[in-house]
């Protein structure tokens, strides 16, 4: 395996910034098809789909707000993750030298952009896993600002929706969330919903739900319902594509549940805008594949 991958991960960078996957286009022209033709929700599809194509065809980024960069590592046991750590920091700052990504990484207190997309340690976002395997494998998920604004925590039960702590609980805290969102954070989106955990854990979870494979099923056939019933639901709000009203409000949804303290019953909501930016790459040998 090259010892190097620097510049292996810039183009991960550059394909997630660019070329949105083949399953999140197929869920946004699904979408146009089921709206009205001159309607704003159309409109807004249209545009969308518009955007998407001239991206991938001009190697520029699908949105102006590349987000932060998340990266979920997974590394062999002959792998430093010191090396990893600082390949993918040196990446990220040639992406955005190269225009992949756009400065995001700004000082809370001075308000100082570092110019680089490179901040502390969380900035970019890394998770580390390590593996007893030859591969190398990096998901690297770009989490606009946008969509991270109505990402939403609630501690149940909660008076306000009437919801107890149960998975009627966690719809009605999920459709709440979409419901208080009103399209902001550029719906149409994706969900992606942990149950239990702390604070941290549960976050952390809903987010990963992101990892999934857009099309498959969740093996607990009570989440795996549950998915169904919120997307459903959440698409007869009558909120629709950037708020404009319509039947596309939510194309997804995905559920982790982890377990949790008693005192504790968590349902964290993550949202991801239409902008679904996911992509892996995995190193075999000297091979780079990636999908």
């Amino acid at each position: 395996m090259k010892k190097d991958l620097t510049r292996e991960i810039c183009e991960l960078i550059r394909i997630t910034s660019t070329d949105l996957p083949e399953p999140v286009e197929k869920r946004l022209r699904s979408a146009l098809s089921r709206e009205v033709p001159g309607s704003a929700a159309y409109e807004a599809l249209r545009t969308i789909l518009e955007n998407v194509d001239l991206a991938r065809k001009n190697s520029i980024p699908v949105c102006q707000d590349t987000g932060v960069p998340v990266f979920y590592v997974r590394f062999p046991l002959t792998m430093n993750m010191v090396d990893i750590e600082k390949q993918i920091r040196d990446a990220v700052a040639l992406a955005t030298r190269e225009s992949y990504l756009r400065p995001n990484a700004v000082d809370p207190l001075t308000g100082t952009n570092s110019g680089n997309n490179l901040g502390n340690a969380y900035f970019p976002s890394i998770h580390y896993q390590q593996m007893e395997s030859d591969e190398l494998t990096i998901d690297l998920i770009l989490k606009g600002g946008g969509c991270e604004n109505v990402g939403f925590q609630y501690s149940l039960p909660d008076e306000r929706f009437k919801a107890g702590r149960d998975l009627e609980g966690v719809r009605k805290a999920a459709l709440d969330a979409v419901f208080q969102a009103q399209g902001q954070g550029c719906s149409p989106g994706f969900l992606g919903v942990a149950i239990g955990g702390d604070r941290e854990t549960s976050y952390a979870a809903s987010k990963e739900a992101f990892l999934r494979d857009l099309n498959d099923q969740n093996p607990d056939l009570h989440l795996r319902m549950l998915e169904a019933q919120i997307t459903n639901e959440a698409n007869q709000l009558g909120i629709g594509p950037m708020g404009f009203g319509g039947k596309s409000t939510i194309l997804e949804t995905k559920i982790n549940a982890i377990h949790r303290l008693p005192a504790c019953y968590f349902v964290t909501v993550s949202y991801m805008c239409w902008a679904f930016r996911r992509r892996r790459m995995r190193v075999a040998g000297d091979v780079v594949y990636y999908e």
